[in-house]
């Protein structure tokens, strides 16, 4: 699949925590347009490597698997707020994943997969071949500086360290994890400096980027201005 490059592109960047994946399901379903969670990507191809037995060091492997998975988000497209949302579904050959590549073996292996540049440019290709009419949204990192830097409009959300980690706090408890709040804080600093830092595509906004702080504001708050933005 080639991207249509007369296809607009929302990207919606930023650090765990500040809301990029609700909010960016919640634009693509209230315009219709497609959806890429971009960071899945590598949670993907690691559960196509472990399907077919393939090595995390084994480069070429990876790059055909890359090259031939066949993936897909759906969204519901009659979701208009916050409190209808659920999350997108996620598919792999055919197959539902959405909670299969959200286990820790996938986690792991996707962290072992993406120091490979040669992997990392070919899901570079399946991303920009998200690029479809009437549109798509983007969640992730590097959506707006590396993969689409061309984009329609670009917004890269924040929030402080505190809030998303109380964020993330709330959503485990709901999950029945346990889990310790300055625990939780710490990674989420630790995890700033490291994507904040690296020398191969580091997270930061893109210079047309809108900055959104999510701190104090609702996801329907956020939506709604990045839809004034986009109209």
């Amino acid at each position: 699949m080639k991207p249509s490059l007369e296809a607009p592109v929302i990207t919606i960047d930023g650090p765990g925590g500040a809301g990029k994946g609700t909010i960016s399901t919640l634009i693509a379903a209230r315009l219709g347009w497609h959806y890429l969670d971009s960071g899945a990507m590598y949670r993907l191809l690691a559960l196509a490597a472990l399907r077919q037995e393939v090595e995390g060091t084994d480069e070429q492997a990876l790059v055909n698997i890359a090259t031939r998975m066949k993936v897909a988000f759906s969204v519901t497209s009659s979701v208009q707020s916050a409190n209808e949302i659920d999350a997108p579904e996620i598919w792999l050959d055919g197959d539902q994943v959405s909670s299969a590549i959200r286990s820790e073996e996938c986690g792991v292996l996707a962290s072992e997969i993406a120091v490979h540049g040669v992997v990392r440019e070919a899901l570079l290709a399946r991303q920009k071949a998200f690029r479809q009419l009437p549109g798509l949204v983007a969640d992730g990192r590097d959506m707006g500086t590396v993969v689409f830097p061309d984009a329609t409009l670009k917004v890269f959300l924040t929030a402080s360290a505190d809030e998303r980690a109380q964020r993330r706090y709330k959503q485990l408890i709901a999950k029945g994890i346990d889990v310790i709040l300055c625990d939780l804080l710490k990674d989420i600093q630790t995890r700033d400096e490291r994507d904040t830092s690296r020398t191969l595509s580091p997270l930061r906004p893109a210079e047309d980027a809108i900055i959104i702080d999510t701190t104090d504001l609702t996801i329907d708050q956020v939506v709604e201005q990045i839809m004034n933005l986009h109209d």
